[in-house]
């Protein structure tokens, strides 16, 4: 298999905080035309809880594809800020989640973590917003 360069938009969805909760991710990988999509709803969260979540379900599907390089995009400041080191991680609910998903950017060589609008992120959030939506739809 040859090695790409792989992006994550990853967006994690809370209708309340905390509230039922879901996670989108989109992968998009050089050279192929069809971005790989995952959802999943996560029960109830945080806003910031299903952001981590959703950068680690990103995370899991990147290792999938053994990339060359590795590109984060999220629209979550604080998420991103944590990850570049720019912020602490204060929260005790969130320090699992920041090291777990240290621990698993430090498998991907050249790995970007870099922050974009919401207006960027639009597929990932319509995937989290999917995972709520679909949850209730079978309740």
């Amino acid at each position: 298999m040859k090695k790409r360069a792989v992006t994550v938009r990853s967006d994690g969805a809370s209708r309340g905080n905390p509230g039922p909760s879901g996670i989108g991710v989109v992968l998009e990988v050089d050279g192929e035309d069809c971005p790989i999509e995952r959802f999943e709803y996560i029960g109830e969260a945080t806003n910031n809880v299903a952001e981590y979540r959703a950068l680690l379900l990103g995370l899991s599907e990147a290792e999938k594809l053994s990339p060359s390089s590795l590109t984060i995009l999220s629209d979550s400041e604080l998420i991103v800020r944590q990850l570049n080191a720019e912020y602490r991680v204060k929260s005790d609910l969130l320090k699992p989640l920041y090291y777990e998903a240290c621990r698993r950017l430090r498998r991907f060589p050249g790995t970007r973590i870099l922050h974009i609008d919401r207006g960027e992120n639009q597929a990932a959030d319509r995937l989290a917003n999917r995972a709520i939506d679909a949850h209730f739809q079978k309740a």
